[in-house]
């Protein structure tokens, strides 16, 4: 009978394979590949237009805040799948469960209308 320990052996040797796989390609591909470096070929270009200005023009934390709010309940709108799926099995036990998970999402809900993060100027 084997221990637990060797049973992850393989799964170690694929990983060091793959890295190995990867880091090689990295270094030949960098070595033989050709190197030609001109003005033309380092200009900033995107969409084949030419770039006009400063790229970073700095984003409204407002922007970012909405963002983070929606992956946030996004996130907490995947849970509610398995439990529907699941309903008649948890019994009352998940239901309670679920009704502190939601009372808890509503909390915080209600705090971020209080603080207008929603709200743009």
């Amino acid at each position: 009978m084997q221990s637990d320990q060797l049973s992850y052996i393989p799964i170690l040797i694929q990983f060091l394979l793959a890295a190995g796989f990867v880091v090689g390609t990295i270094i030949v591909s960098g070595k033989l590949g050709p190197k030609r470096k001109s003005e033309i070929k380092d200009k900033n270009f995107e969409c084949g237009v030419e770039s006009i200005g400063n790229a970073r023009i700095p984003f409204s934390v407002k922007y970012f805040l909405v963002a983070i709010l929606f992956v946030l309940f996004d996130v907490e709108v995947i849970f509610l799948y398995p439990w529907a799926i699941n309903f008649k099995e948890l019994g009352m036990e998940g239901m309670v469960k679920m009704v502190i998970f939601m009372l808890l999402l509503l909390v915080g809900f209600f705090y971020i209308i209080k603080k207008k993060a929603l709200e743009w100027e």
